[in-house]
């Protein structure tokens, strides 16, 4: 979750070249959000699991933004992030299902990384409906 957490709030930041107030809030929520997370991952990390890479077996999810501005910056990145909060939804409800969490520590932040990462999944699908038409339905990665 670490390196999925990195890849989400480096992708936040480029919402700041954004033109719409809502992505630059949105973008600097989750860049404060997942770096918190990271830190307090990386001590779990450090502390309960010496020699865990936080970022072994990580494959990307997102595309570049950097060189994007305007509109195909806010879609490409909407576009990209819903999958992107679906995954993480996922891996936190199968680390609550099946993996026998050790600390609890661990399954209350599983249980609030599901809740806010789905309930924001519903915003940024509003926001891709409202701006970009359809029905705010996610589209594959890499369309």
């Amino acid at each position: 979750m670490v390196a999925h957490h990195m890849e989400e709030a480096a992708a936040a930041k480029q919402l700041q070249r954004s033109s719409r107030a809502q992505m630059r809030t949105l973008g600097a929520s989750i860049v404060t959000r997942q770096s918190a997370e990271i830190a307090m991952m990386n001590k779990w990390l450090a502390t309960w699991y010496r020699g865990h890479s936080p970022t072994t077996g990580y494959r990307p999810m997102m595309r570049d933004l950097s060189k994007l501005s305007g509109d195909a910056l806010d879609e490409t990145f909407l576009r990209d992030m819903i999958p992107h909060h679906m995954m993480a939804v996922i891996m936190s409800q199968q680390l609550l299902k099946h993996a026998g969490v050790r600390h609890q520590s661990v399954a209350a932040f599983a249980a609030r990384v599901r809740e806010a990462e789905h309930a924001e999944m519903f915003r940024l699908q509003r926001y891709l409906a409202d701006w970009f038409g359809g029905d705010g339905v996610l589209c594959p990665i890499g369309k």
